[in-house]
Order: structure tokens, then C-alpha cells, then sequence
């Protein structure tokens, strides 16, 4: 039985009052963040790779289904306007297309050749990066896709919470967090879904580092799509520049970011 399928530690459930299903849940979650940690030399090699396909003109792509895919849908989407890449550099692909985003499509995952008829779209070779992402580690859907990409010399790569899974078996770069039985038996949105969801956040984010899009600690690059935004870089130039707010946020506006904006004041390269 794979783990992520075994029985609860908790029993009886409904019998518990809301403070016990609380604290009990938290417990469980406290558990996520060690075991990502184990697997820090994992995610450090497949970062490395995806950082230098990337600065060589490559495009990491996630692959998923269910919960797994909506995770990889979410980091990809704020990875342009956090970081002010273009559209179409990080891309997440869900079984069962946009539909499954917000309501599950039957069976979808279980199609072995899918995955890969949704990556040819895209014009996908040996420059880019396929992820599959599977709480399971068994998923056809991502499995199918990993073993065409492999033959067809695209690196891959993956993150799942069972060991020595058919996913991590076709993937050259395999991410195991292996996060033990689930609070509910079998649901993997939860602690298996954190901990997919905490290293994609160390993925993209490092990566992002990486290839150049943060000065110090600052996201310069970040997109002014919003007043918050806005606000968030105007006091970033403020602080850099010791310029006052209104033409801090002036400076921001005429050059679109704040990493053009500094240029422009001669603060950054």
C-alpha cells in the first residue's frame, strides 16, 4: 500500500470536538516542513538544472492532475507577475485541460497518453524542463508524459510523496517527500498537498533568484498590476533613492518597474 493510502494515525473522527480535529490536524502539518527538509538535496539538483536551461533559453513546464496539477498551475501564474518574466516561460498543464481548475474531470488522469498530447502544443524539446507533479506517485496521466519526454531527450523531473514510484522512476531529477498517512485517509490535498506546494515555492523562487530577478531581497521586476503594487515599488524606490513618495511613484510609472526605474537613477545595472 502506498503511503500516502494508508490508515490515519486518528480514528473516529466525527467523534472528536472541533478544538481536538484542530489540534490534531496542525500536528499532522507540523510534520511537512521536516519532511521537505530530507529532500533539500533533491530539490537542489533539479533547481540547478532548470536554472540553466532556463538561462539557455528554456521553459520549465508542471504537469499534474487534481490537487497536484492546480499547484503547479498556481506557481506558474504568479511567477510573471511576482517576477516580471514573460508569460509562457514557466507553464502548468492539468489533466483534463482548464476545465479541471475548478470542477475534477472523471478519469482524466488515468489517460497515459494525455499528458504528452498536451505538452506538443507547445513546441516542447531538449531546452525545456517537464516536472510531473503526483502526491501518489502513480499517476498515468504524468507518467505517460514523463516517459515520452524522456525518450524523446527532454529533462524531467518530479515532486511525490511515495517512494520508489513510477513517476520517480521516469524522472531524471525525482523529488520524494515522503509526508506519511493523511489526517482523512487518502487526502492528499492536505499534507502531501503542502508539501508539493512548499517546494514549488522553493523551486520557482529560487530559480527566479537565480536567473536574476530579485536585487537583494526585492522583487524588482514585479508587475504594476495592482495598487498594492504600485504602492510596494514606490516605497522601494523611496528607500533606495531617498526621493519623497509622489516622485518615487512618478520615477516607478515612467519606467514601468522598479529595476528600470533605478537604472535610470543610476543605482542598478
Amino acid at each position: 500500500m502506498k503511503i500516502t493510502e494508508s490508515p490515519s494515525l486518528y480514528r473516529h473522527l466525527e467523534k472528536m470536538s472541533t478544538h481536538e480535529l484542530l489540534v490534531n490536524i496542525n500536528a499532522e502539518d507540523h510534520k511537512v516542513a521536516a519532511a521537505v527538509s530530507n529532500a533539500i538535496p533533491q530539490i537542489e539538483k533539479l533547481v540547478d538544472v532548470i536554472t540553466d536551461k532556463m538561462l539557455a533559453g528554456g521553459r520549465l513546464f508542471y504537469l499534474g492532475a487534481g490537487t497536484s496539477g492546480r499547484l503547479g498551475i498556481v506557481d506558474a501564474s504568479e511567477c510573471p507577475p511576482t517576477y516580471g518574466v514573460p508569460q509562457g516561460l514557466v507553464i502548468g498543464l492539468i489533466a483534463g485541460g482548464d476545465t479541471a481548475i475548478r470542477k475534477a474531470v472523471e478519469f482524466a488522469e488515468d489517460d497515459v497518453e494525455q499528458g504528452w498530447k498536451d505538452l506538443l502544443p507547445y513546441d516542447i524539446d531538449a531546452k525545456d524542463v517537464v516536472v510531473g507533479i503526483a502526491a501518489s506517485g502513480g499517476t498515468p496521466y504524468v507518467v505517460g508524459a514523463l516517459q515520452k519526454c524522456r525518450l524523446d531527450g527532454i529533462t524531467t523531473g518530479c515532486i511525490v510523496c511515495n517512494p520508489d514510484s513510477p513517476v520517480a522512476q521516469n524522472a531524471d531529477y525525482p523529488i520524494e517527500v515522503i509526508t506519511g498517512p493523511e489526517f482523512v485517509t487518502g487526502s492528499t490535498r492536505m499534507k502531501a498537498g503542502t508539501a508539493q506546494k512548499l517546494v514549488l515555492n522553493m523551486i520557482s523562487t529560487t530559480v527566479m533568484i537565480k536567473i536574476g530577478r530579485v536585487e537583494d531581497n526585492k522583487m524588482v521586476n514585479m508587475q504594476l498590476s495592482n495598487d498594492k503594487l504600485v504602492n510596494r515599488g514606490t516605497k522601494m524606490i523611496m528607500e533606495a533613492t531617498g526621493l519623497n513618495y509622489t516622485n518615487s511613484q512618478k520615477l516607478l510609472l515612467q519606467h514601468g518597474s522598479v529595476k528600470k526605474a533605478l537604472e535610470s537613477f543610476g543605482l542598478m545595472k
